[in-house]
């Protein structure tokens, strides 16, 4: 890895999930995410996760995503069986600081939770501006549409799972901004499962 070539400052870290066609999301029921359960307890998705948290400060989330990942993780803590990573991120996510886009809520039903309503790369432009370590956008599709298309992402990490999902939303939409990538991390395990990361040439 080659730090010249980041952005100067707190790195955007973008995590996403996606079918081998392509897709974040059945066309179905987006909100449902049980294609991804049997990869995402993999050896290679959970190690990818626990290194993407490692450097990082904040978690930027949609309010979607927010109320699925503090719905659930939290729950996660102290649980019979848990495997340690899950547990580990489990309480990264309660204990960091979390910045949560949405028109619609007043007020963060969650701990060190900061309820923002402005345009997506405005606020990270003031992330940017902080002190601390990665901004890490947790599968927020939204988000990272909105990121890719002002090309403020400077790590793209995904991990790959072996299923056709047929249909659904994509994640690199036409008209995103042209540039190139440096694959810095490839890992394959069980199914089939890849963990790819890569950052932005500058």
């Amino acid at each position: 890895m080659t730090e010249q070539k980041l952005t100067a400052g707190r790195r955007v870290v973008t995590n996403m999930s996606l079918s081998l066609d392509g897709h974040y999301a059945a066309p179905d029921d987006p909100i449902d995410m049980s294609w991804v359960m049997p990869y995402a307890v993999t050896d290679v998705a959970r190690d990818h996760l626990a290194a993407l948290r490692e450097s990082a400060t904040t978690a930027l989330l949609g309010r979607v995503n927010a109320e699925g990942f503090l719905g659930f993780w939290p729950t996660v803590i102290g649980m019979e069986g848990a495997d340690p990573r899950d547990e580990a991120f489990a309480q990264w996510l309660v204990d960091t600081d979390k910045v949560v886009l949405s028109s619609t809520l007043g007020e963060a039903p969650w701990e060190r939770a900061t309820i923002v309503d402005k345009p997506t790369a405005e606020v990270v432009a003031d992330l940017r501006a902080t002190e601390g370590g990665d901004i890490l956008v947790l599968s927020s599709a939204s988000i990272i549409k909105a990121l890719l298309a002002a090309d403020q992402v400077d790590r793209l990490a995904l991990t790959v799972f072996p299923v056709f999902l047929g249909g659904g939303p994509r994640l690199f939409d036409d008209g995103l901004p042209a540039g190139q990538w440096e694959l810095v991390s490839q890992t394959a395990g069980e199914h089939g499962t890849l963990a790819l990361v890569y950052d932005r040439v500058r």
